[in-house]
């Protein structure tokens, strides 16, 4: 087997580099005071148990007399598509016109161990769709469901079809069990019977570690090698922290719905059957018959493009559209091509059909 030749001199130069990054890191860590996130104003008009409905008023000129409601998934925290100014979706769509709502789940506790997926989509989504249709005077509302929150928003609007005017889902699993889908991969060994009784609240520190574990090269060994470059100056150190704090900053889940959730979407696969329950009523997507917008990423590792395109082969709809980001699961929404195509395209497509 053939030696690797290496260059003692441009080892210790590329050490010298090293440590040399690893001090001003040090030093622009020393000067920071705070990470800021979420920043865009809004104001809170619902609230229920952990829940807080935000809206979020329209810059300049308003696009579509149709307001949207964004249902963000249970496992992270919506400041995602808020991240900082000129990584916000959220502003973007603001920016061109658009009147939004946003529902923050807030923090499960113990108390709310035994809340279902019954009490998070019969009732706390329809609550909150309730109140953006009294808030914007109108009959119907506009609805864009971010993965888990996708799923939800499927579930709801096949049960509530007279309530949403346009779907839109982004990162949004349909097809739990992909041969490409690392987290049905992980999940059908999960015993949630088991984990429910254990914890009774599943950790959020506990699912983030699982979702690291999906690719421990990608996000562990490249990601603290490159950290030196990502902390060298103020601003590229508050951008990776922010997505850093982004990233940890993960809720635990009710118990209840983590294990129906687990249980018949990922293990049983009912959403894609017509079997999925959610309370005492059943989701068929064929009911789903309004314009339909399906955002994807190209390279999500999460979500993998055919657990989200399957929608076209369950839903009745006649304007059914997908898009294609060339991105992963989170730069559908931070990366550059989110702010320049993902927001402009939403709204467009909003407007059209308005």
């Amino acid at each position: 087997m053939k030696a690797f030749d290496l260059d003692p001199a441009k080892v210790a130069h590329e050490l010298f580099e090293f440590n040399r990054k690893l001090l001003k890191s040090y030093n622009t860590l020393a000067q920071l005071k705070e990470v800021d996130v979420d920043s865009t104003p809004y104001e809170v008009i619902y609230t229920e148990d952990k829940l807080r409905l935000r809206f979020y008023q329209a810059q300049g000129d308003k696009r579509c007399n149709t307001p949207l409601l964004i249902c963000y998934a249970l496992v992270n925290r919506p400041y995602m598509i808020d991240l900082e100014s000129q990584r916000s979706m959220l502003q973007r769509l603001l920016e061109a016109g658009l009147d939004v709502y946003l529902i923050d789940w807030g923090y499960p506790d113990p108390a709310d161990r035994y809340l279902d997926l019954d009490d998070y989509i019969n009732e706390y989504v329809n609550n909150c769709v309730e109140s953006v249709l009294a808030h914007a005077g109108v009959e119907k509302t506009n609805l864009l469901g971010i993965c888990q929150g996708g799923t939800f928003s499927l579930c709801y609007t096949s049960l509530n079809p007279e309530k949403i005017k346009n779907l839109i889902t982004m990162v949004t699993p349909v097809d739990f069990q992909t041969e490409d889908n690392l987290l049905y991969h992980l999940a059908k060994y999960v015993d949630a019977d088991l984990a429910v009784e254990t914890y009774g609240n599943i950790p959020g520190s506990m699912l983030n570690d699982s979702y690291n574990s999906l690719m421990p090269m990608r996000l562990g060994v490249q990601k603290n090698l490159g950290m030196p470059n990502q902390l060298e100056n103020r601003e590229s150190a508050l951008s990776f922290l922010r997505m850093e704090k982004w990233i940890y900053d993960s809720p635990d889940q009710a118990g209840e719905a983590f294990r129906e959730f687990i249980t018949q979407f990922f293990q049983q696969n009912k959403l894609i059957h017509g079997e999925a329950m959610i309370g005492d009523k059943q989701v068929d997507l064929g009911k789903i018959t309004q314009p339909v917008l399906n955002i994807f990423g190209s390279f999500d590792h999460l979500v993998p493009p055919k657990a989200s395109t399957a929608l076209a082969d369950h839903v009745n709809s006649a304007d059914y559209q997908e898009m294609e980001v060339k991105a992963g699961h989170i730069g559908v929404f931070v990366s550059g091509k989110s702010q320049t195509q993902v927001a402009p395209a939403i709204v467009n497509w909003l407007a059209e059909r308005d």
